[in-house]
């Protein structure tokens, strides 16, 4: 895997499957053109605007979020880049920052050090989806985020924000893999029920 050469050595992890009534390769493509901005729940949008709020008490100027975040497309957040894809199988992506404070700062960091990147004070995020067959017509769909701090006092201070927003990040990524299935069943719905036309 990807996540296997990029991120072996972590501190947490955390993985969310479902099993999706849609062959492996229609599943591969809803992943593959997931727009994370269309990823919703009313949990998850009160978690994104109550991390948004320290920002908006001091009054700062945010930018305004991205139209649509597509896989792939390196830029669309700071700090976020492409680790990597094996078609049909795995997608990859990643980031470098300092995101357990109320303000979160992110690191731009070229795929070819990431790997490698160990300089105090960061934390690493190494993240996939993954599709394997599963039986006839089904796949089960994979989404797994690693974590990796560079030093002890990172690590701390990491735990402590863990602890308060695991259960929030399971719920972004129950959601991820529910809008992905749920995209890849409508084709495969929308494929059986087309008619040939003679």
């Amino acid at each position: 895997m990807i996540l296997d050469e990029q991120l072996p050595v972590f501190d947490v992890v955390i993985a969310e499957h479902l099993v999706v009534d849609a062959d492996p390769g229609t599943t591969w493509r809803a992943a593959r053109e997931l727009d994370f901005m269309g990823v919703h729940t009313p949990l998850m949008d009160a978690a994104m605007w109550m991390r948004g709020l320290p920002a908006r008490l001091r009054r700062q100027q945010q930018p305004p979020p991205p139209a649509q975040l597509r896989l792939g497309e390196d830029g669309g957040l700071p700090g976020w880049l492409s680790l990597g894809e094996r078609e049909g199988d795995e997608i990859a992506f990643g980031a470098v920052g300092v995101f357990w404070q109320p303000s979160i700062s992110w690191r731009d960091v070229p795929l070819a050090d990431f790997a490698g990147f160990a300089e105090p004070g960061y934390g690493k995020i190494a993240c996939n989806l993954t599709v394997r067959g599963y039986g006839v017509g089904r796949t089960l769909l994979s989404y797994e985020c690693r974590v990796a701090t560079t030093d002890a006092v990172s690590r701390r201070k990491f735990a402590r924000y863990w602890w308060l927003i695991r259960p929030f990040v399971a719920h972004i990524m129950r959601a991820t893999v529910a809008t992905i299935g749920m995209d890849a069943q409508g084709r495969t719905a929308g494929q059986r029920h087309i008619t040939p036309v003679s």
